[in-house]
């Protein structure tokens, strides 16, 4: 009777043994092979359509990870605000729901109120001028606010040369904002910025945006031709107006404790991708808006009209008591700090 008993138990062992080994497998085209138990899973959430550079060199960066991490590290995107708008992303990195995310620098505000100087309309007098300054001191000042939240940046991709667009009539000076309806985003910087020109501007989701036009809850948005085109807001619209008014950039950014829990080789990985990522997108965009300006206008799709450098210096100096308050708010220092980029542009 003990013998079998004996016989028994073994035999159960044996058998759990062999359950608890196949929990370590996996099946694959036939084949057994040993999972990665080490694998780590990125999810970047964004607010922008497939079609435009920010989601195509996204996916460049996804294949870049995964291929030098061997599999390691599993890239998962998130595109058309699927996983909400720019303020619900950022909230959600910050709290570690989610890992990473492209939202604009305009919304992060909420973690350093200094970054609305990089909204402030014709503070960059070329897209260059603007990729050197976050590239280099300014950059790096804005990065230290943010690892103060809990945040790391991974770069700044360019969301294009914002400019505006009219249900109503083309924007060629000041005067012609005065009681527009614009849509802006929640940032106090650009509602103060259409104040002071004289109109009213209406903070809104970019992802409500359409629907926000298509019904006059307002009347005109400002974003860049490529992101105007991809999102057919031509069809909502009938005036574009190249201003150029601020040279508006996405912030990788990626929850600290996440970045922390990888290996110093993954962390070198990103950063190597990430960089890659920003000069490639870059790239993109200012071809995707020299080619969207084209297309709206020979298409008939908008009415266009692009602003000389002395209608671009008519509106800078209508601004100056915003300049005036956002400097005495902001410091000397921070105003200089970017303009300087400008100076050999």
């Amino acid at each position: 009777m003990k013998k079998k008993f004996y016989l028994i138990t073994l035999m159960l062992l044996l058998a759990l043994s062999v359950v608890a080994c196949g929990d370590k497998k996996e099946k694959n085209d036939g084949e057994i092979k040993t999972a990665n138990t080490d694998s780590v899973v990125i999810k970047i959430g964004h607010v922008e359509p497939e079609n435009r550079s920010t989601h195509r060199a996204l996916v460049d960066f996804k294949d870049s990870v995964e291929e030098k991490s061997k599999g390691a590290i599993t890239v998962e995107i998130y595109p058309n605000g699927a996983l909400g708008g720019d303020v619900q992303l950022t909230e959600s990195v910050a709290m570690g729901t989610l890992d990473a995310a492209l939202p604009s620098t305009s919304v992060l505000t909420t973690y350093s109120n200094e970054f609305g100087v990089l909204d402030m309309p014709y503070l960059f007098t070329s897209s260059q001028s603007a990729f050197d300054a976050l590239d280099g001191e300014i950059g790096d000042y804005f990065n230290k606010k943010l690892e103060e939240n809990g945040i790391i940046n991974l770069g700044y991709s360019y969301n294009g040369p914002r400019s505006t667009t009219s249900n109503v009539k083309t924007i060629e000076k000041p005067e012609d904002l005065k009681g527009l309806k614009m849509r802006v985003m929640e940032s106090p910087i650009f509602i103060d910025y259409y104040k002071t020109l004289g109109a009213n501007p209406t903070p809104m989701s970019f992802t409500e945006l359409y629907t926000g036009l298509q019904q006059g809850t307002v009347e005109a948005q400002e974003n860049p031709p490529s992101l105007t085109f991809a999102n057919k807001f031509y069809e909502v619209q009938k005036y574009s107006s190249i201003d150029e008014h601020v040279h508006n950039f996405l912030a990788f950014i990626m929850n600290k404790a996440k970045y922390d829990s990888l290996t110093p080789e993954q962390q070198q990985i990103l950063m190597n991708a990430a960089k890659e990522y920003v000069s490639n997108q870059r790239k993109m965009e200012l071809e995707d808006n020299e080619k969207a300006i084209k297309d709206l206008e020979q298409e008939g799709k908008l009415v266009t009209n692009i602003l000389s450098t002395e209608q671009k210096q008519k509106f800078k100096e209508a601004l100056t008591p915003m300049y005036e308050k956002y400097k005495s708010e902001f410091g000397e220092e921070l105003f200089k700090m970017s303009e300087k980029y400008n100076e050999t542009k």
